[in-house]
């Protein structure tokens, strides 16, 4: 709950951001001069990437929450049986086990939506984010069937 209320802040102050860059870029271009009117377009340009990347980002959220929701359901939510130290934090030998089975899991089922979620979460859980996103995108394509690329 705690992280869905950042998002929904972080959001919202990006959102009033959008809105007072705009306008400040609308102004400039509402100057009239070749100068302003260039500044201006530079500056609606920073909302209009943050906008995109906001809603990318949210449908994105969105949809993962979709598919845990629908695996928790099942039963089939990945447990936490990862080892961690005296401060909370995953131990990395615990992280790779834990990575190899679902690796093995996935590479027996690649065409299982779950088995690809769960794999997301091992990703995270060995702090390789890039690739955790990329198996989370292809565990939603599976699971909205639609083509995935090998």
């Amino acid at each position: 709950m705690r992280a869905k209320i950042t998002y929904f802040l972080t959001a919202a102050v990006l959102v009033v951001y959008f809105v007072l860059a705009g306008s400040r870029g609308l102004t400039l271009i509402a100057q009239g001069t070749w100068l302003t009117v260039t500044f201006g377009v530079a500056v609606l340009v920073l909302p209009v990437i943050g906008v995109w990347f906001l809603w990318a980002n949210t449908r994105f959220v969105t949809r993962a929450n979709r598919l845990a929701t629908e695996l928790e359901a099942e039963g089939g939510l990945p447990v936490d049986e990862l080892e961690r130290d005296q401060y909370g934090r995953i131990l990395r030998d615990s992280a790779d086990e834990v990575f190899a089975r679902r690796k093995a899991e996935t590479e027996d089922a690649p065409g299982d939506w779950r088995s690809w979620f769960r794999l997301a979460v091992a990703y995270h859980d060995a702090r390789d984010t890039p690739r955790a996103r990329k198996a989370m995108q292809r565990a939603i394509a599976l699971y909205d069937g639609k083509p995935v690329r090998a």
